[in-house]
């Protein structure tokens, strides 16, 4: 066994240790790749931010006021995807130098439950102005998962925006400003992690006299929003024409990510004495960068409303990130900013039945086909989705009205080619051409008590 081999292997004990158990993570966070809430999967996020629920903290905080009763939600999420890397042979002749079990690259589920608290606190105050307050929280693997992560180099290919996502939490509210102007905000925290291993080792690879410290620290992204109804802000009460039941809104998402950094020094009596070796290692998953939103959502009668909405996802900022990143930087991945439009329309039946729809289209931030170890994978895809609520004004035991959601979500990836390469000597690169593409379904259940 070589040092070299040491020190990996010390790096690798404290990442185990550090990270709980192995997992696969991707870029992105469940609230931004699926949606939050089943009005959330339903509408492909078309609705997600004129959305009164608690999901309002991510998407539009200042939307919390338009309902003015507390809520207890309760649901699941279940993500099942196939993402496929078809080999196109080498390029360069001979046979392909990875051998995959078949063209499914990652099939993954995502499994989230998702808990959310929504409620007025102005009885705890002595302004009769409502302040409401919301929180929500969803763990992975329907609660047994509070970590996943997962920062590698990759010679098969690995997607870049799917997989299990770590703890979600945002705590947040909203107020009312003035007559038809309501704004918000929230915090989204997500967890750095530092670990430092202190050892000795034998060839064999055992250890002694260790010093192992784990640490993490919350990081706290900000989420700012307002929304306008202009036929309040124009008319008060009265009919307002055509501004009547239009309603916009604008909102910032700051960047968020999931880092962790280790520190190992080993040394091996009479191989490598003090002060030892060391191995840094600092890197990143779940990245989400920063969001600029805008909505316009129009009421058409009392029982059909729909919504167009487009973000500026301002992905170029990994760049710098992943520079920074030991485990990513040789890959010298360039992205580029990206447009997200989405369209969501709400038809409310009758008093006890919602139906709900939308699509949206999203362009591939990663503009690179190589990316050199990392292999990193991704294409444009088209998102529909379809929901439905139910509202029981009077269920059995329960004093207050139960609504129950359900969201369904399609993901189609579009065929796109890579190249996979890597800078271990030795190798000609590309040693293989792939065409990625693939099929995500998310199915979301919830069930809400209003208070």
């Amino acid at each position: 066994m070589t040092t070299k081999t040491l020190t990996r292997w010390g790096a690798a004990v404290i990442l185990s240790t550090a990270l709980s158990s192995p997992a696969f993570a991707a870029m992105g966070n469940t609230a931004s790749t699926y949606g939050l809430l089943p009005a959330d999967v339903g509408t492909a996020m078309g609705l997600s931010m004129f959305n009164s629920q608690a999901s309002a903290l991510y998407y539009n905080p200042a939307y919390l006021t338009r309902d003015p009763r507390g809520e207890l939600t309760v649901g699941l999420l279940h993500g099942d995807q196939e993402l496929r890397a078809v080999s196109q042979g080498n390029p360069n002749g001979g046979a392909p130098s990875v051998i995959r079990d078949g063209d499914v690259l990652n099939d993954t589920m995502s499994q989230q439950q998702v808990i959310a608290l929504k409620t007025d606190l102005t009885d705890m105050t002595k302004f009769e102005h409502p302040i409401y307050f919301a929180i929500i929280a969803g763990v992975e693997k329907f609660g047994e998962e509070m970590l996943a992560f997962d920062s590698s180099t990759n010679r098969e290919g690995q997607f870049f925006n799917y997989g299990r996502q770590p703890l979600f939490l945002n705590l947040g509210g909203g107020l009312e400003l003035a007559n038809g102007i309501t704004t918000g905000a929230s915090a989204h925290i997500s967890l750095r992690s530092e670990a430092t291993l202190i050892a000795s080792a034998n060839l064999a690879g055992e250890t002694q006299r260790e010093e192992l410290t784990v640490s993490a620290k919350p990081v706290i992204r900000p989420v700012l929003s307002m929304n306008l109804e202009w036929d309040k802000v124009f008319c008060g009460k009265e009919d307002c024409g055509i501004w009547t039941g239009l309603e916009t809104a604008f909102a910032f998402r700051g960047h968020t990510e999931a880092r962790t950094a280790v520190e190992s020094n080993l040394t091996i009596p009479g191989t490598v004495i003090d002060p030892g070796i060391t191995v840094l290692i600092d890197t990143i998953d779940s990245y989400q960068p920063d969001i600029f939103s805008a909505g316009l959502l129009y009421h058409f009668t009392d029982n059909f409303r729909a919504a167009v909405t487009v973000e500026q996802q301002n992905w170029s900022d990994l760049e710098d990130e992943l520079a920074r990143d030991t485990v990513k930087d040789q890959a010298f991945a360039e992205f580029k900013d990206i447009v997200v439009p989405r369209i969501g329309a709400e038809w409310t039946v009758n008093d006890h039945l919602i139906l709900s729809g939308g699509v949206a289209y999203q362009e591939s931030p990663l503009e690179s086909i190589q990316t050199p170890d990392v292999n990193y994978l991704d294409s444009d895809k088209l998102i529909v989705g379809v929901g439905s609520s139910l509202i029981i004004k009077n269920p059995p035991i329960l004093a207050y009205p139960l609504r129950l959601d359900f969201g369904y979500q399609f993901q189609k990836l579009e065929e796109r080619d890579f190249e996979l390469t890597t800078n271990r000597p030795g190798v000609t690169n590309p040693y293989e051409v792939v065409t990625a593409d693939g099929d995500v379904h998310v199915f979301s259940g919830a069930i809400t008590v209003k208070f």
